[in-house]
């Protein structure tokens, strides 16, 4: 059967790894823990759920009112479909349950979640599928968005694998113009703009522009900002192309280029990154290794960051500016830390003995936020470091991540040469968000999926 969970509150993070049955004969509530801005809160959640058959034979559940079977078409067996919209309090323990599965399927899923932890990432709006047979889970798929899904399922009696689908979708370009008439944010929306949009570019330009001080009416903005497809239908992921301002009569602009921010002398916006996230130096215990599968089980068990041998206690350090996004302790993991970079960069930092952290902190490149440890499935202390460039592990010590301030050679050329198409653009704004889109790139988004398996 298939399960659908929409979670209605943004704010708040499923942190499945820690839910903990009471009992199995006690078993009448599950709990979990729940992280929203740092803080942990435990909510208890009925397990007990009546289940029914429809006169179709499909399963239903009256007196939960998300459950509802899902229509046919589907990739799986229509008579094991479900469909479940959830509230903020559910937790992963309390499903399975429902499920009447055992609570081993689960600390199986999370086994193999540890390499992508992406269990830790569902936020209200994720839809969470599950196929069950017979009282054992064969799949479980989380979609982020229509372009964006994390699957696990199970390879006989070894275990689950995950295999993460990110499609590029077709990207589509918009250029805004707005005048300031009561504040950025209110114009900006009014142009086409939505608040995380907004939020993005006052981050970007706060160095640049005090947003209460120097923002006078009358002053303009131009905004390029593409917004990804998939057959036509939004995934609501957008992208900051380049924003240029006038803010108190003083001209302002930034470029997108390879994953960061520049002027429009090529100057980054945010400071490089440190390729390694302590001083000193430790020995790489286990390396990057995204093909990697398990010596006993055979099962694909890609390992993606680096490991470093080092004491308990070593200060771990931020390896960018950024935000931290999480703070979890994870079953297999251990306590980790995460930190976005940027809409493109992303690091973390697990098995660690303690955060100095919290979710939602701004930190600096350089910023004590952790001290390593052994936490989790570990064999020893040590450091698991992991860099994302867009979704996707890389190898941090040999990945080309940026470490300069200042663009130069063959990159300034490159850069130069997208300035003036940004430039161009910028020149001939069309309307509205959603009005006479530009069409500047078309990549592959058929139902296909070519799955990258990370």
């Amino acid at each position: 059967m298939v399960m659908i969970l929409a979670f209605s509150n943004g704010e708040q993070h499923l942190a499945s790894d820690t839910a903990q049955l009471e009992s199995e004969e006690q078993g009448a509530e599950a709990f979990a823990q729940f992280y929203d801005s740092g803080e942990s809160v435990r909510i208890a959640l009925p397990l007990q759920l009546d289940v029914v058959e429809d006169s179709d034979g499909l399963v239903v559940a009256p007196e939960s009112p998300g459950f509802a079977p899902k229509g046919a078409g589907g990739r799986l067996d229509d008579s094991r479909m479900w469909a479940y919209e959830i509230q903020p309090s559910d937790t992963l323990t309390g499903i399975f349950s429902k499920l009447g599965l055992p609570i081993q399927d689960l600390y199986q899923v999370l086994e193999a979640d540890e390499n992508v932890l992406a269990l830790d990432n569902i936020k209200p709006g994720v839809e969470l599928l599950a196929d069950v047979e017979n009282d054992k889970l064969n799949i479980l798929e989380l979609r982020f968005s229509p372009a964006h899904k994390v699957t696990y399922q199970r390879k006989q009696d070894a275990g689950f694998e995950f295999k993460e689908t990110i499609l590029p979708g077709t990207w589509k370009e918009v250029a805004l113009v707005g005048e300031i008439g009561s504040s950025f944010a209110n114009d900006a929306a009014a142009e086409g703009l939505d608040a995380r949009d907004v939020y993005q570019i006052t981050q970007l330009l706060k160095e640049k522009i005090n947003f209460r001080r120097d923002i006078r009416k009358g002053d303009s903005f131009e905004v390029l900002l593409s917004r990804q497809y998939i057959d036509d239908e939004p995934t609501g992921e957008t992208k900051i192309e380049a924003v240029r301002m006038l803010a108190n009569r003083s001209p302002v602009s930034i470029f997108y280029y390879d994953g960061s921010y520049y002027d429009e002398k090529g100057r980054s916006l945010s400071k490089a990154f440190l390729r390694y996230p302590f001083s000193g130096n430790y020995r790489v215990s286990s390396n990057f290794n995204p093909n990697r599968h398990h010596p006993v089980t055979g099962l694909f068990r890609p390992h993606n960051g680096t490991d470093f041998s080092m004491r308990t206690g070593t200060p771990i350090l931020a390896s960018g500016d950024g935000v931290v996004s999480r703070v979890v302790d994870h079953k297999y993991a251990g306590l980790y830390v995460e930190i976005k970079h940027s809409e493109r960069y992303t690091t973390r930092y697990l098995h660690l003995s303690k955060a100095l952290v919290h979710k939602g902190q701004r930190v600096s490149r350089g910023q004590k936020v952790a001290l390593s440890g052994a936490s989790g499935r570990v064999t020893g202390p040590h450091l698991h470091y992991e860099f994302r460039i867009a979704g996707r592990p890389v190898d941090a010590i040999k990945a080309p991540i940026p470490i300069t301030k200042q663009l130069e050679g063959k990159s300034r050329k490159e850069f130069d040469a997208l300035l003036s198409q940004y430039m161009a653009r910028l020149d001939a704004p069309r309307g509205k968000a959603g009005d006479d889109e530009m069409l500047i790139s078309r990549r592959d988004s058929q139902a296909d999926e070519k799955a990258s398996t990370l």
